[in-house]
């Protein structure tokens, strides 16, 4: 018995792993993101898709890579999963062209959205309900926060030191080291269903429609709301779009279950998700842009200043279950957002000849204060009053709004920095390099305006539409698990 369940905690660590390098390469690549754009000379805005590829294609297909787990077999959906991200990681350390590296890191999200959720399948039937399924579910919660925190630190180190190729490459010896253990250790998982129906056009329709639409408010800035790229890019999203409701509709199994929606509290967790999320990405994408091409930061000290904020959200979302207990999540809600933003409008006032202490790290501190209480409160509003048969779906809808949020909050805002960054260098009648920098600069603090207005919104989601439920024990113990 001892054996077995040492052979458990293996397990475990193996799994931790895995997800480890699904978060990381989130966050890993925004330090070298300024070093990929002098290699492959790309633009600002072509640049946001190193990460919104990843993110929209991770998003897109999270639910169908869970599904898949159930349907197939949780151990041969991670295996498969752990083998095409270490293969992918590998191509896109070769990669020798922007738009190459962009569809890689698309294949590598899709990767990851199969690997993840068979992960944490796995470990719910490993482990029994109690102490031992709770100790693990907290070591994989806090690999997941963990790793974003770790992203930004090591992948300045990496750039810094072995060059920005190493972002990817370094996955290549973990996922071989964790698919010939799992291979050894876990066990066969027999599919969950019969029905082997996988709502593959549901997640096709979706992830592209998406796409399409992120594409079109990108261009949009530059090439005008009217111009036929834009116009035709909205029809085609919106078409597919259309198709995915049609299609979620008729199917006996659908990707995502419409009717989970009537709990009025998840639906409005998930677009409060969609504005946070937008803002956060948007911060870790210029400020690393800020700190590395106006204030010349190495890629390391840029990795350690970003070190702030997680922090701060660990400070608060440590002490977030009590205030849930004490004066319950919709309060938590209204409030927390407009702290983040008084930390993004902080951010939007970052001069050409700036410092990080005087001038970003208070808006990081007071950006991760914020953001602490919402974490957890936005999971406990999202799942109370769920039934337990439909928690699993409530979360993934959350860690999905996660990450489709953040690919079309950083690209509306990306879109919108770099065509104010364009007029101003236009107005100014040159293009010396202090008007280019100054004009750079100018987007910026657009960008963390625009990113002060989506977290305002979301208090605003908040106060007018999260429905005041009591604080139950129940509630308790979802923030104590959002903080593990």
């Amino acid at each position: 018995m001892k054996n077995k369940l040492k052979g458990h905690w293996i397990i475990l660590v193996l799994l931790a792993l895995a997800q480890f390098m699904v978060v990381l390469d989130v966050s890993i690549v925004n330090v070298m993101l300024p070093t990929v754009q002098r290699v492959f000379s790309m633009s600002q805005t072509n640049l946001q898709w190193i990460v919104t590829a990843y993110t929209l294609a991770f998003g897109g297909f999270l639910l169908l890579g869970g599904r898949a787990a159930d349907l197939y077999g949780r151990r041969k959906v991670f295996l498969a999963g752990v083998f095409l991200f270490s293969l992918v990681s590998l191509l896109d350390g070769l990669a020798q062209s922007g738009t190459m590296l962009i569809v890689l890191r698309a294949f590598q999200g899709l990767a990851g959205a199969f690997m993840s959720p068979a992960a944490l399948s796995i470990i719910l039937v490993t482990y029994k309900q109690g102490h031992d399924r709770n100790v693990a579910l907290s070591v994989w919660g806090a690999v997941a926060s963990g790793g974003a925190a770790v992203g930004v630190l090591l992948g300045g180190i990496l750039t810094q030191y072995l060059g920005w190729r190493w972002n990817f490459l370094i996955n290549v010896p973990v996922g071989i080291f964790v698919f010939f253990w799992a291979r050894r250790l876990l066990p066969i998982h027999e599919s969950e269903e019969s029905n082997k129906t996988l709502d593959l056009p549901g997640a096709l329709t979706i992830t592209g429609g998406l796409m399409l639409f992120v594409y079109a408010v990108q261009k949009a800035p530059a090439e005008g709301w009217t111009s036929h790229t834009t116009l035709y890019s909205l029809a085609a999203s919106l078409i597919l779009l259309g198709i995915f409701v049609f299609n979620e509709l008729r199917v006996s199994r659908p990707l995502v279950p419409f009717k989970i929606f009537r709990y009025k509290n998840l639906a409005a967790a998930n677009v409060l998700q969609l504005t946070i999320a937008g803002a956060l990405f948007s911060v870790f994408f210029f400020a690393s842009l800020y700190l590395q091409n106006i204030l010349h930061y190495s890629p390391v000290k840029t990795g350690l200043s970003f070190l702030i904020i997680p922090v701060f959200i660990g400070a608060t979302a440590s002490n977030a279950p009590k205030l849930i207990r004490k004066v319950g999540y919709k309060r938590i809600l209204s409030i927390a957002p407009l702290v983040s933003a008084s930390g993004l409008l902080y951010l939007s006032r970052v001069p050409v000849d700036g410092s990080y202490f005087k001038d970003v790290m208070p808006g990081l501190i007071l950006l991760g204060i914020g953001l602490g209480f919402i974490f957890v409160s936005l999971l406990v509003a999202a799942t109370s009053g769920v039934e337990k048969h439909l928690s699993g779906l409530a979360s993934g809808l959350i860690n999905t709004s996660q990450q489709i949020g953040g690919s079309l909050g950083l690209a509306i805002i990306t879109g919108q920095a770099a065509a104010v960054s364009t007029r101003y260098i236009t107005n100014a009648q040159g293009h010396s390099a202090a008007i280019v920098t100054a004009g750079t600069v100018h987007g910026f603090q657009i960008a963390f305006r625009i990113a002060a207005i989506f977290a305002v919104i979301a208090a605003f989601i908040a106060i007018f539409v999260i429905r005041t439920v009591k604080s139950t024990e129940d509630d308790g113990d979802a923030a104590k698990m959002a903080t593990a």
